[in-house]
């Protein structure tokens, strides 16, 4: 049985660039967890992404899922799945706000609550992402903050991590924005990076179970539910050359043709 000590993640690296025991031991364990967890939570939304895939065919013509490279642990590339939020066109802004007129209505329900994350759990079962850590990124921006991310990177990037529960409504908040690219690389990612460095710092199963609920819970606000029939905002030009957290329907067009 580990002692409480043992739940608790210490430094990633020793001076000598190896890993000690303490760290390998706290790794195990957290994969034992998002084995478990994420196989249980998988066969219980079995129902619920039935019934997505069947609105999402029914909504608008393209695949049920797609799939984007994004950067792993020790810098290794993997396909993460997500179900398709957007029309499957060509062309378009290389990435997504609030009101964007791309996204579905079903999509903007299954973005709203999370839903289109779900297949998610399957790159969990693979060893690909754990439950809780820094959230991946695309390889581009994993290159460009590659100082940051060489610590962050080494541990499997996660489904939701402290900096996923604050910003758990980033979209509605760059939509409002005037400059959403600048803002998104002078204040988003800076933070983000920072409170999924202090995560690796403290991070603890007992603190992991933690997040997962606060996930849960921010998902569920009072208010501002999304509209059906939005409108057709779309985001200023000067934000067209930043990919966020979901590809364009270009980019979606090309990575499920890559997949097929």
């Amino acid at each position: 049985m580990p002692q409480a000590a043992d739940l608790r993640a210490p430094s990633i690296k020793l001076s000598d660039g190896t890993r000690n025991s303490s760290f390998l031991g706290w790794i195990v364990l957290k994969r034992g967890l998002d084995f478990t967890l994420a196989g249980f939570l998988l066969a219980l939304s079995l129902p619920l992404l039935v019934a997505a895939a069947i609105a999402i065919k029914l909504d608008s013509n393209g695949p049920v899922l797609f799939s984007q490279e994004r950067m792993g642990r020790g810098f290794k590339r993997f396909h993460l799945l997500k179900l398709r939020t957007m029309h499957k066109t060509v062309g378009g802004l290389l990435f997504t706000v609030a009101e964007d007129p791309r996204i579905t209505r079903v999509g903007r329900w299954l973005r709203w609550f999370k839903v289109d994350e779900v297949p998610q759990l399957w790159n969990v079962l693979r060893g690909q992402m754990s439950l809780v850590g820094p959230r991946p990124v695309v390889p581009d921006l994993a290159l460009e903050y590659r100082a940051a991310y060489e610590r962050l990177l080494a541990v499997r990037p996660g489904l939701t991590d402290p900096a996923t529960v604050k910003y758990c409504r980033e979209d509605e908040l760059l939509a409002h924005l005037p400059d959403p690219i600048n803002y998104f690389k002078t204040v988003l990612v800076p933070e983000k990076l920072s409170l999924s460095a202090s995560y690796l710092e403290h991070a603890t199963l007992l603190k992991d179970i933690g997040l997962i609920a606060r996930t849960a819970l921010a998902l569920f606000p009072f208010s501002g539910w999304p509209r059906l029939f939005p409108a057709r905002r779309a985001p200023s030009a000067q934000a067209s050359g930043m990919l966020f957290s979901e590809p364009s329907p270009r980019a979606e067009a090309q990575t499920s043709a890559d997949n097929r």
